[in-house]
């Protein structure tokens, strides 16, 4: 193991360490001031569990910053957003906010990256495409990092998942750095402080969970991994601003279908629900620890995917995005992600009983 290896070890234990530390002490301040996650019919716990990890896994990466990197216009505006986002997030695990209300800081947040720290999406290429945003690149960027915020607040679920997928995600990208001989970039810097920091807090989130993030914890790694892809774009880190969107195919693919599902029944998007990815793989499973350790495999095999298409064969890469693809498409057909199947069964048969009478 070369010294470079070692001494992302090094980081990586220490935030380990300090959010293992930590979270003892979050789970006694989450009691003390009622931030507990009630059981309803939609939710899979069955007893009061505390919430704020999310201000653990803060903690981890705030600490991680002060030691291991260097203060920069960038990294201030990154600091300054994330604040907003972990304030957002505790006030709302304490007292559930508004969607408004939370929307809102999340955009705060956003532009605060954007204009003070000047983190912009300016073009993008893939698949042999290009598109130059020109004067709409703020926008878009900030519509990115809202984006990414709700993505990783849908998906979190179940014990593990959103902190799981965020792990996988922050160790891709550590590997694909570390090869193509990316080391001091900002991005990896903050890659391996949150590597750390979500392993820390898994070893108490993981079935069955001591604590939960909450939104503090969901809308922070949404916060964190979108700046990390806009970084690590920037910095040629990764050779496509698409790489980092599909190895985070499962919660943007979840968000996706929710939208579709909440649109075709006349709901709002902010009304909640028993149809996302992993209720239905948890229907097909049977139970937490096998759904995640199937979506966290699924998760893997997307990432596995994009370092062979960024490090080794670009088409080999493609055909298994498709494999891939298609294996979601077989979900969405199984299960009731976007349609309820029992319903159209039924409204079938009435309309073909109905033309049959007549």
């Amino acid at each position: 193991m070369n010294n470079i290896w070692i001494d992302n070890l090094k980081i990586v234990l220490f935030v380990f360490l300090i959010v293992v530390l930590i979270v003892p002490i979050i789970i006694k301040i989450a009691h003390h001031v009622n931030a507990l996650d009630i059981p309803n019919e939609r939710k899979v716990h069955k007893n009061p569990m505390p919430r704020l990890g999310g201000l653990a896994i803060f903690l981890g990466f705030l600490i991680g910053y002060m030691v291991f990197c260097k203060p920069t216009v960038q990294m201030n505006s990154i600091l300054i957003g994330s604040f907003f986002i972990i304030l957002l997030g505790v006030f709302d695990d304490i007292k559930p906010l508004t969607p408004l209300i939370k929307f809102g800081g999340q955009l705060l947040a956003a532009i605060i990256v954007v204009y003070y720290g000047n983190i912009v999406m300016q073009d993008i290429s893939a698949f042999g495409l290009y598109i130059n945003f020109g004067i709409f690149a703020p926008t878009i960027t900030i519509l990115f990092i809202t984006c990414v915020i709700n993505c990783m607040n849908l998906i979190d679920g179940l014990d593990g998942l959103a902190g799981g997928i965020a792990t996988i995600f922050f160790i891709t990208i550590t590997i694909i750095s570390n090869i193509l001989g990316i080391y001091n970039g900002l991005d990896s810097a903050l890659t391996l402080i949150m590597i750390g920091a979500t392993l820390g807090f898994l070893l108490y989130n993981f079935h069955p969970a001591k604590i939960f993030m909450g939104d503090s914890g969901s809308m922070f790694l949404g916060y964190i991994i979108s700046v990390i892809s806009l970084l690590g774009f920037k910095n040629v880190t990764l050779t496509s601003f698409i790489v980092p969107i599909i190895i985070l195919a499962i919660p943007i693919l979840d968000t996706l279908f929710a939208i579709i599902r909440r649109l075709l029944k006349g709901q709002s998007f902010a009304k909640a629900d028993k149809e996302h990815f992993h209720h239905q793989i948890l229907r097909m499973a049977g139970n937490q620890t096998k759904t995640v350790l199937i979506i966290y495999l699924i998760q893997i095999l997307f990432s596995v995917a994009s370092i062979v298409y960024v490090l080794r064969n670009p088409m080999l890469g493609k055909i298994v995005y498709i494999i891939l693809l298609l294996i979601i498409v077989w979900i969405v057909a199984s299960t009731n992600i976007i349609f309820d199947r029992k319903k159209i069964s039924e409204d079938f048969r009435n309309k073909f009983l109905k033309k049959k009478t007549k």
